[in-house]
């Protein structure tokens, strides 16, 4: 299943649920976004049941970037609620962002 691509509606309504969200600032044009997108499809499907996964492609939606700090992409971010509790900026690899992502859950 691919993460899916959501505007500022659909974020919204997913913050206010009970599930953490994890977010992927990214754009069509950046190469490094496109180049960690298999891994955070395999992290989403993998987690699946813990957390839900989404991208906003921030060309598309740049007030949700800006409301957030987002200046730089990739960025990740873990939100509880509406609350963010953690971000990730230029994620190395699988394995730093399922880190990055365990750890943010934990707070």
């Amino acid at each position: 299943m691919a993460v899916k691509s959501i505007d500022k509606v659909q974020f919204e309504a997913l913050l206010g649920g009970d599930r953490p969200v994890v977010v992927d600032f990214w754009a069509p044009w950046c190469v490094y976004c496109r180049r960690i997108a298999p891994a955070v499809e395999m992290l989403a499907e993998q987690y699946a049941d813990e957390f839900v996964t989404v991208k906003i492609n921030i060309d598309d939606e740049p007030a949700i970037a800006q409301k957030y700090g987002v200046e730089v992409i990739p960025t990740l971010m873990v939100f509880r609620g509406e609350t963010p509790v953690g971000f990730a900026v230029n994620p190395g690899s699988k394995a730093v962002i399922e880190k990055f992502i365990k750890e943010s859950l934990e707070k």
